[in-house]
């Protein structure tokens, strides 16, 4: 089974927070990346709404043809957004408000219980469920115990590793994880930090399903178009070493 690319398209919104104006819309990215061959449209509906906002999800759910991923919080007021909203996929993560980006994974560890019954909520409206987690077996354990469908390993201390030795640990960690998580009945997709020269590591661990990329694919896109840096960075993903 290929690894497949799910395109984050946040920072298509945070352009135009840029200026708090109305373009480039990010419901607009939706039909370009799905034909350059994204298998799955992701966007983080962040309580401060510091880029993707209300109405953009609601547009994006229904122009997606493919699979909509919406990352979200553990907050009550997204959880009943997105209740409402019905994605075919939510993937819970941390969030800080001072943060530029997610800084690491959820603590499924100490607020199992809380994260469990979130799940329920969702799987009660058949609706996929994803924890983004750290790739230690104790976060896998406890995402587990909450019903989730899937984990997202997260690959940030993998993608910035400063050194040969530090990225080749990062690597080896996140693949035993995953062998780890789908032997215990979990799927496995993995994200963060991940761009055009250190993707084909991850993407080509047979257990993980699909990554979620955004950051890299929306920078390179100023210079050679979004269809063209989707389908590259598909042809990556899907065609790994």
């Amino acid at each position: 089974m290929k690894t497949k690319l799910g395109v984050n398209i946040d920072h298509i919104a945070t352009i135009r927070e840029a200026r708090k104006t109305y373009e480039p819309d990010p419901a607009l990215a939706v039909g370009i990346c799905e034909l350059a061959g994204a298998s799955c449209i992701t966007a983080h509906l962040r309580e401060d709404r510091r880029h993707i906002n209300d109405r953009d999800v609601k547009i994006i759910k229904q122009v997606t043809h493919t699979k909509f991923n919406l990352e979200m919080s553990c907050a009550e007021e997204i959880v009943k957004i997105a209740l409402d909203i019905n994605p075919d996929q939510v993937t819970l993560v941390p969030e800080k408000r001072n943060e530029v980006t997610t800084e690491g994974g959820l603590d499924v560890v100490r607020d199992a219980k809380k994260i469990k019954d979130i799940v329920e909520q969702f799987k009660a409206k058949n609706i996929v469920v994803s924890l983004f987690v750290d790739p230690k077996n104790d976060q896998i354990d406890a995402s587990v115990f909450t019903g989730a469908d899937f984990i997202e390993l997260h690959t940030g201390t993998y993608s910035f590793a400063k050194s040969d030795k530090a990225h080749a640990e990062e690597l080896q960690r996140i693949v035993l994880a995953s062998k780890y998580a789908s032997e215990k009945g979990l799927r496995v997709n993995a994200g963060h930090g991940l761009n055009y020269f250190n993707v084909q590591d991850i993407s080509s661990i047979s257990e993980i399903e699909e990554l979620n990329i955004g950051h890299a694919i929306i920078s390179r896109a100023v210079f050679v178009g979004l269809e063209n840096a989707v389908y590259q960075m598909v042809n990556l993903v899907e065609n790994s070493l």
